[in-house]
């Protein structure tokens, strides 16, 4: 593919998560007098998250016409260049609606069932992870690697949970974290996490479901900053998503077995 139509992208990924990102912001400066609706249980949507997703298309839609949208809270545009943009316009909401800082604004961009482009913008912290596929991981303009030297009892290992999957999976792999003498770490955006796990904050995150959008860009982010990622195809995830389990090389082999352990 020409390099320029992923440069092009790759720009324009981040400035519109930047754009997105000060607008969520403003919305949560005032979380306490949000609209909120109820999709599930423990899934919300606020008037937040309905109105970052509009703004984000709009722009994506101006600058690449052509390409294709599937977001969180609209219905998808298939496009037709080959493109799509895989969009979560605030991941961890519930953290947000309550006026815990700690969400964030995420935009993957696939191609041919790969990760090209990933963005994860923390606008509270004024962070914003970002690589494209072999260009490395960076945080804002600071290139950035996942932990190394480290075992599972030396950090933190994420851990993700929702209600489309049953509980007993998340109760066995909490406790086979702590009978391998590591942390376990939730902190209600597993975007965020992902991001975390590829600046080497944690070790590792695990979760036995997530949505294409909470996930492709994150999964790429932490390949580039020279983590390990069982491998998905960015297509078969944007129908149905599916398993997470990443982290830091040193700790992989030790990272998988949680998993399987949790898992099956």
């Amino acid at each position: 593919m020409p390099a320029n139509e992923i440069t092009r992208r790759y720009a324009e990924a981040q400035r519109i998560a930047s754009e997105a990102g000060a607008m969520a912001l403003a919305y949560f400066r005032r979380w306490d007098r949000l609209t909120i609706e109820t999709k599930g249980h423990q899934d919300f949507v606020s008037e937040a998250d309905k109105n970052v997703e509009l703004a984000v298309r709009a722009a994506l839609a101006k600058a690449f016409p052509d390409d294709g949208i599937v977001g969180e809270e609209a219905a998808p545009d298939p496009g037709s260049s080959g493109y799509t943009w895989v969009i979560d316009p605030i991941d961890g909401t519930t953290n947000f609606i309550n006026g815990i800082p700690q969400w964030c604004v995420i935009l993957a961009c696939v191609r041919a069932g790969r990760t090209e482009i990933g963005v994860i913008h923390d606008p509270v912290h004024d962070e914003m992870h970002h690589a494209r596929r072999g260009g490395g991981a960076f945080c804002n303009d600071r290139p950035i690697r996942c932990a190394t030297g480290k075992s599972l009892r030396d950090g933190s290992i994420g851990v993700g949970f929702s209600g489309r999957t049953p509980s007993d999976a998340i109760k066995r792999l909490v406790n086979a974290v702590i009978d391998e003498g590591g942390v376990f770490w939730r902190n209600g955006s597993g975007g965020l996490s992902l991001a975390y796990v590829a600046s080497g904050r944690i070790l590792g995150y695990l979760e036995e479901h997530m949505n294409a959008w909470d996930y492709l860009a994150g999964h790429l982010i932490v390949a580039e900053a020279g983590g390990k990622v069982e491998p998905v195809d960015a297509d078969v995830s944007i129908a149905r998503g599916g398993r997470v389990v990443l982290g830091a090389a040193d700790c992989w082999d030790d990272i998988v077995k949680l998993a399987d352990c949790a898992y099956g």
